[in-house]
C-alpha cells in the first residue's frame, strides 16, 4: 500500500515539489564559485559568433542535484548563454518524470529519451535543439548506471552534431552522500559551494565510441577538482549516508 501510495503519480509531483523547493533554498543560501568558465567560452566559440555555438554538457548522475545551480550560475555570468534554452535528456521511467518535474523549476527544458534504450529517436530530438543553438544536458551513466560508465549516446551526439563534450560537475562543503547507486550528493544550505566546468572533449565523427573513456576521465576528473574545492572526500568514501 504504502510503495503504491510513493508511487502515485499526484505524490510524485508533491514530492518534486517540495523537492525543487529544498533547491532552491539551497541555491540561495549558497555562496557559489564558478570554475572553468573559460571552457565554456571556449565552448561557445569566438564572442563574435554573438549568442555562441550550441553546447554538449555532461555530467555524472551522482551531481544531479546540483546541476540546476550550474545553469542559472553560468547563464548569469556568461552573457551569450542569456538567450539559449538547456534541455535535460531524462528517462521515460517514473524516475525520469519526476527528475523532469524538479528541474523545470530552474529555467530547464526536459526531452524524454536515453542514451541506451530508444536512443535513436531521442538522439534526433536533441540534434534538432542544438541546431537551433541551444544547449543539451546529458548524464551519461543514467538512469541506473553503472556508476561512472558512460552510455555510447553522449558520444554519438557530440560526433554527429560536431561539437565537443563539455564536463561538469559541482560540490557543496556541507553534503550528504546517499546511498543510492549513483553515491548521489545531496547539497546541504547555508555554506559555500563551487560549480566546475572542465576542457571540452572532442569527438571524432568516424569513431565516437573512441572517445568514452576520455569523456569518462574528463567527468570524474571536474568531480575531483569540485570535491577538492569543497574539502570534501571524493562521493562515496565517506560512509553512504552520511554528512560530508
Amino acid at each position: 500500500m504504502l510503495r503504491r501510495l510513493i508511487r502515485h503519480p499526484a505524490t510524485q509531483a508533491a514530492f518534486a515539489r517540495v523537492l525543487g523547493l529544498y533547491l532552491a533554498l539551497v541555491f540561495r543560501t549558497t555562496r557559489w564559485t564558478l570554475l572553468g568558465e573559460e571552457h565554456l567560452r571556449a565552448a561557445l566559440g569566438p564572442a563574435a559568433e554573438g549568442s555562441g555555438r550550441p553546447v554538449v554538457a555532461a555530467f555524472w548522475h551522482e551531481r544531479l542535484p546540483m546541476m540546476p545551480m550550474l545553469w542559472l550560475t553560468a547563464r548569469r555570468q556568461v552573457p551569450a548563454l542569456a538567450p539559449k534554452r538547456a534541455y535535460v535528456l531524462v528517462s521515460r521511467h517514473r524516475d525520469g518524470r519526476f527528475i523532469g518535474e524538479v528541474v523545470r523549476r530552474f529555467q530547464l527544458e526536459m526531452v524524454h529519451g536515453s542514451t541506451s534504450r530508444g536512443g535513436a529517436a531521442g538522439l534526433r530530438v536533441l540534434l534538432r535543439v542544438l541546431a537551433a543553438g541551444d544547449v543539451v544536458v546529458i548524464t551519461p551513466d543514467g538512469p541506473r548506471g553503472p556508476r561512472r560508465s558512460a552510455a555510447p549516446g553522449v558520444a554519438q551526439l557530440a560526433a554527429l552534431s560536431g561539437l565537443p563534450v563539455l564536463p561538469c560537475a559541482a560540490r557543496t562543503r556541507r553534503a550528504r552522500v546517499l546511498g543510492s547507486w549513483d553515491r548521489m550528493v545531496l547539497p546541504l544550505p547555508f555554506g559555500r559551494g563551487v560549480l566546475v566546468m572542465g576542457r571540452p572533449v572532442p569527438v571524432p565523427r568516424e569513431a565516437p565510441e573512441a572517445a568514452l573513456p576520455a569523456i569518462e576521465a574528463a567527468l570524474s576528473a571536474a568531480c575531483d577538482t569540485a570535491d577538492a574545492w569543497a574539502g570534501r572526500p571524493a562521493a562515496g568514501v565517506a560512509g553512504l549516508g552520511a554528512v560530508a
